[in-house]
């Protein structure tokens, strides 16, 4: 399997296919199999589970999904790769599916290839033009993954794990505590990628759980939203938002002043400054004063 990721395997693949990399799909192909064996390796698939895999490019990750798990699921875009994908992949336990993930169902996916409700393991290089939106749909998916190992673009990886007060930290730093426990695995070069992307990469492993936090997830992630929207401006003035769209009720700038007192939160500070703890705080008691 070493073979897949061989720069002279994948140029003689592209060749016979007449196949050329697409710029708007972010397609970079693995080719160190060391760095494909630890990524393997940190999704610690166990007998019986399942894998989804979302761009497996030329395959060479989903050979040892495949290898590893009772079946795995590929969600492919590009038509001419899964052309290639289901040619070279001659495994029953392998389902290619064209399509963009973004867009699926992916829990009809899964059962249409058989899949009964065993333990999942999302597995993916995700392009990173559609980073963000594809972590948020895996976590708010409620399919029971045991973990999620994602390859991402580093700078995301640490919006991803950044903690309050950081330059890095925001929205996605707050829904990926809100629904799991994150870690980085590892830091992947560029040089590792043919072709090679401008910018290096890391692998993030997330392992769902049961939110930290008591407050209303809509509401809770409605004031975090207003608090990024304007992140220069203070907490007093850009929750100031909420007015119009808060879910629960109307508020007024007074409700909001007068919740911030409560919560124990300085109005000057700004949003970047809050733990999720503390917006969960802050959620609940502007729900008092609707």
């Amino acid at each position: 399997m070493s073979h897949i990721t061989s720069p002279s395997y994948i140029t003689r693949l592209m060749k016979k296919w007449g196949f050329s990399t697409k710029k708007r799909f972010g397609q970079n192909f693995l080719i160190d199999q060391n760095i494909v064996e630890r990524i393997i390796a940190c999704a610690q698939i166990q007998e019986g589970e399942w894998a989804l895999e979302i761009g497996p490019g030329l395959g060479a990750l989903t050979v040892h999904l495949a290898d590893q798990a009772a079946h795995v699921v590929a969600m492919e875009i590009d038509t001419s790769l899964v052309a290639i994908l289901r040619d070279t992949l001659q495994t029953p336990k392998a389902t290619i599916w064209e399509g963009d993930a973004l867009e699926a169902d992916w829990r009809k996916l899964l059962e249409e290839a058989g899949w009964q409700g065993q333990p999942l393991r999302l597995v993916a290089n995700l392009p990173y033009y559609l980073t963000s939106p594809l972590i948020m749909k895996a976590l708010e998916s409620a399919l029971p993954f045991a973990s999620m190992v994602v390859m991402v673009q580093k700078e995301v990886a640490l919006r991803m794990l950044a903690e309050a007060g950081s330059k890095d930290f925001g929205i996605l730093s707050l829904a990926v505590q809100y629904y799991a426990k994150g870690r980085m695995a590892m830091n992947v070069p560029r040089t590792v990628f043919l072709p090679s992307p401008a910018v290096d990469s890391a692998v993030v492993e997330l392992i769902p759980r049961t939110p930290p936090v008591d407050a209303p997830r809509d509401e809770l992630f409605a004031v975090i939203r207003a608090g990024f929207g304007q992140r220069r401006k203070t907490l007093r003035n850009a929750l100031k938002t909420l007015m119009d769209e808060w879910p629960a009720g109307e508020l007024s700038p007074e409700s909001i002043d007068q919740a911030l007192l409560r919560a124990n939160i300085d109005p000057t500070m700004r949003a970047e400054r809050l733990s999720l703890e503390e917006f969960s705080v802050l959620t609940k008691e502007l729900l008092k004063g609707v």
